[in-house]
């Protein structure tokens, strides 16, 4: 087991603040794929450390278990699936350098530092190590588009160096071209652009240094075409040899040097504003001062009492959770879109990197009720995706659109914002809106002309049919509540038809989504155990048969009534994972209990689905089963992807005592809090408390509940409700009721 005692360096006692219940290395071993570095909430830097290494446990670039470093990148994924980014690549240097290969796949030896986790620590906005083999400090923090680096050098260090890597790339990311201009002796700046998961990144920079370098060395990834030659000042490469330059300091008389280095997907001269505006005279503790600050109110948003454990689980969720979506557009409000055209965000900054197909079902719903302000902004981010690209996104990322995972998951998103009036007619125009949900759900890519011809997806389509059919009718009911609050009554009917086309797949015989052909014929040879690619997506029949989140009453009818489903449901949870012939389970499951994966997103509505039985007791037992069991404060804390924010968000909902099973439905399913005491600040300086009266790990079980002092007997608590302020209670008990 990984060792626990990181966490006390990150949460000092001399801080008694929520920055001390915050662990940013929770999630950086294990299936997490988080990283530890600094940035702000939805900052555009993630200024963060890299192992150096390819791999599916090195995509976020840092892996806990590893033991050096090859350099501090401006840009890094939080716990998704896709290994991309790393842009701006910095290491500092002293003394011989040590060089090996680091895996198998990039044959070149690497420049690296060995390091240790005692001699490693971060907070929000803050992050340090020390650099075993050159006896440097490295210390990073960050602005909203700047990063900043401190590096000290040992006391009895003459002369170091500061190595930049713009051909850094790992994994799915491929340099395809770079450019370092010289500006003077403290200033470079330049480009890096790439290929990987986002086909076109455009990554411009603008870096100052606190002293003058005396020389620079600028190579290509080749190590041919080296320049010494300190009167060249502009540099460039197109392919896959980009560049990278070592500048030399005098560090006699000062042994620290910082870095500030400001983004752009634009151009090096928005750079160059970006720092202007971040900071370019401020200090290393300016920006960190800054950051904590930050820090400190989006954590205050949510106040919670509960058992320490507890307390770092759900802090650093709530921090996890402003990782994504995150800021795009420069100071002046420009940005690449996914036309490759520069655009002008002009009432609100443009948001990148919506991993829809896992915040959809909780990330963006937590944020309808705790950071309206930018929920908003964010469905106006979505809009604009929509003018710039002709479609609504699937997975935007980096001023491109992926097309990662399936459905068209930013309709339910913007059908709940505006039913919730967090978007109004001033913001964005309902029949524009309406039209673009339309769009997405007409169109005839991704199965969908089949989908819309038979009301399924054929296995004839190829991969992922039933998952597609099952997320489309979800999708296809969502527009059906917006088209019923436009008054479009004939859209309403018809989307809320297409809303019951998860009965296509439905087999009575065994009780499962199964896969049809063209002609209307169940698969053969089904294995509700096996993890078919070609017919469910990340998951198998059992972890698909439940997702029907808009009609629960329809699917318990189908399996034969709330008894029935039920037992369904409990056999979910106690029949055994099949490995494969390799004794092995794919890389997406974990974190199970039976056939239930709370590692990945399809079934994280389950647990809640026993409310809908008349056994709410069994929707208690399984949800503080996976809190206690699939959630700790180690590294390895998370059971699968954080998924930008969604692993994390089931999370602080379930810790709350209620889930939105349904994101678009306006209401959350009430479960087992496992706090004692939770405030949430709500606009308008309202308030919505929750009480867990005698709630322990031996407690679980839900007495009786009240909402504002009244007894409260229903299973689901409104978003109205919430947001109007006020008290919900819970009395926890040993004993069922």
């Amino acid at each position: 087991m990984l060792a626990t005692c990181q966490q006390h360096k990150t949460m000092s006692k001399s801080t008694p603040s929520l920055l001390s219940y915050v662990d940013p290395f929770i999630g950086t071993a294990g299936k997490g794929k988080t990283y530890p570095g600094a940035t702000l909430p939805y900052g555009m830097v993630q200024l963060s450390p890299d192992n150096g290494r390819n791999g599916w446990d090195w995509i976020s670039g840092y892996f806990y278990p590893d033991n050096v470093i090859a350099g501090f990148s401006h840009t890094h994924l939080s716990g998704t699936g896709a290994g991309d980014l790393y842009d701006i690549s910095f290491m500092p240097l002293a003394g011989p350098t040590k060089q090996k290969v680091l895996d198998q796949v990039n044959p070149l030896p690497v420049i690296y530092s060995s390091f240790s986790h005692d001699n490693e620590q971060a907070t929000p906005g803050y992050y340090q190590v020390f650099l075993t083999d050159y006896q440097i400090n490295v210390e990073l923090t960050a602005g909203l588009r700047t990063g900043v680096q401190r590096y000290t050098f040992a006391k009895h260090t003459q002369t170091g160096q500061v190595k930049l890597d713009l051909n850094y790339a790992r994994n799915w990311d491929k340099t395809i071209a770079t450019e370092l201009i010289i500006i003077n002796d403290h200033t470079i700046a330049g480009y890096r652009k790439s290929t990987g998961w986002a086909k076109d990144q455009r990554v411009y920079f603008y870096s100052v240094f606190s002293q003058p370098f005396t020389m620079h060395t600028v190579s290509h990834a080749d190590n041919q075409n080296t320049s010494s030659n300190n009167s060249d000042k502009h540099y460039q490469t197109s392919g896959q040899q980009g560049l990278s330059a070592l500048f030399d300091f005098n560090l006699k008389q000062q042994k620290q040097v910082l870095v500030k280095t400001a983004i752009s997907s634009v151009s090096i001269e928005n750079a160059k504003q970006n720092l202007l505006t971040d900071g370019l005279q401020s200090s290393f503790t300016d920006y960190r001062q800054r950051a904590e600050k930050q820090w400190k109110q989006a954590l205050a948003k949510v106040k919670v009492t509960a058992e320490h454990d507890n307390m770092v689980q759900f802090y650093t969720a709530l921090y996890h959770s402003y990782l994504a979506p995150r800021v795009f557009s420069d100071s002046n409000g420009q940005y690449k879109g996914p036309d490759g055209k520069i655009h002008q965000a002009t009432r609100s900054p443009r948001y990148s990197f919506f991993s829809l197909w896992d915040t959809f079902r909780a990330l963006h719903p937590w944020k309808t009720i705790t950071d309206t302000e930018h929920s908003k902004a964010m469905m106006m981010s979505l809009i604009a995706h929509y003018h710039e690209y002709g479609l609504l996104p699937v997975w935007n990322f980096q001023g491109n659109e992926t097309n990662m995972m399936m459905g068209y998951h930013a309709v339910p998103v913007l059908v709940d914002a505006y039913l919730k009036r967090i978007i109004s007619e001033q913001d964005i125009n309902s029949e524009q809106l309406f039209n673009a949900l339309k769009k997405s759900a007409m169109q005839n890519d991704f199965g969908i002309d089949s989908y819309k011809a038979l009301g399924y997806v054929p296995f004839e389509h190829g991969n992922w049919n039933v998952s597609l059919t099952l997320e489309y009718a979800f999708d296809d009911w969502s527009i059906a509540q917006m088209a019923q609050a436009l008054g479009k009554i004939q859209d309403a009917k018809y989307f809320t038809q297409r809303g019951q086309n998860y009965r296509q797949h439905f087999d009575p015989a065994t009780g499962f989504m199964r896969a049809k052909s063209q002609a209307g014929v169940f698969k053969s040879g089904f294995d509700p155990l096996a993890y078919h690619p070609e017919d469910y997506c990340e998951a198998n029949a059992w972890q698909y048969n439940f997702f029907v989140p808009h009609d629960i009453k329809g699917l318990i009818q189908l399996h034969g009534g709330r008894n029935k489903f039920a037992n369904k449901l409990d056999q979910m949870f106690s029949t055994k994972q099949q490995l494969n012939d390799k004794g092995e389970l794919p890389e997406w499951i974990s974190g199970y209990i039976g056939q239930y994966v709370h590692g990945n997103e399809p079934a994280h509505h389950v647990p809640y689905l026993y409310q809908y039985t008349g056994q709410g007791h069994k929707t208690q037992q399984r949800v503080r089963q996976i809190m206690a069991e699939l959630y700790n404060t180690a590294p390895n804390g998370l059971a699968g992807n954080e998924d930008a924010g969604q692993m994390s968000a089931w999370y602080m909902f379930s810790a709350l005592g209620f889930y939105p099973v349904n994101p678009v439905a306006g209401e959350y399913v009430l479960g087992s809090p496992e706090v004692a005491h939770a405030q949430i600040k709500l606009p308008d300086n309202k308030t919505f408390t929750i009480i867990a009266n005698n709630q322990s790990a031996d407690n679980i079980y839900v007495k009786s509940v009240t909402l504002n002092g009244q007894p409260y007997s229903a299973i689901t608590i409104s978003h109205q409700d919430i947001m109007a302020g006020g008290t919900l209670i819970f009395n926890m008990t040993s004993e069922v009721h």
